[in-house]
């Protein structure tokens, strides 16, 4: 068995446990734009957004949710979108 082997100055490689000699992979590109005329069609309910964006406001607070919080994020998730935003904008505040 072999292991990896780099040339970094021929770009190549030998595949680790085998002997084979492969070329090097593509190099990285950017990725087209997404076309809106592409987009899927369908909503998401206000509840389940409101309890997205509050588990993304929560986690970039470093403070991420645990198993036990989901019946206390599932309650703030039913208040209305503007105490809602109000509580995702105070965490914003403490990031």
């Amino acid at each position: 068995m072999s292991t990896a082997a780099f040339a970094h100055h021929t770009h190549a490689y030998i595949a680790p446990y085998t002997d084979d000699y492969r070329p090097a992979p593509a190099a990285d590109f950017l990725l087209a734009p997404p076309n809106p005329a592409e987009r899927l069609s369908y909503t998401i309910d206000p509840r389940d957004r409101h309890r997205l964006d509050l588990h993304a406001a929560l986690t970039t607070a470093s403070i991420p949710p645990r198993p036990e919080d989901r019946d206390a994020i599932d309650q703030l998730s039913n208040l209305p979108a503007d105490i809602n935003a109000t509580l995702q904008r105070w965490l914003h505040h403490t990031a």
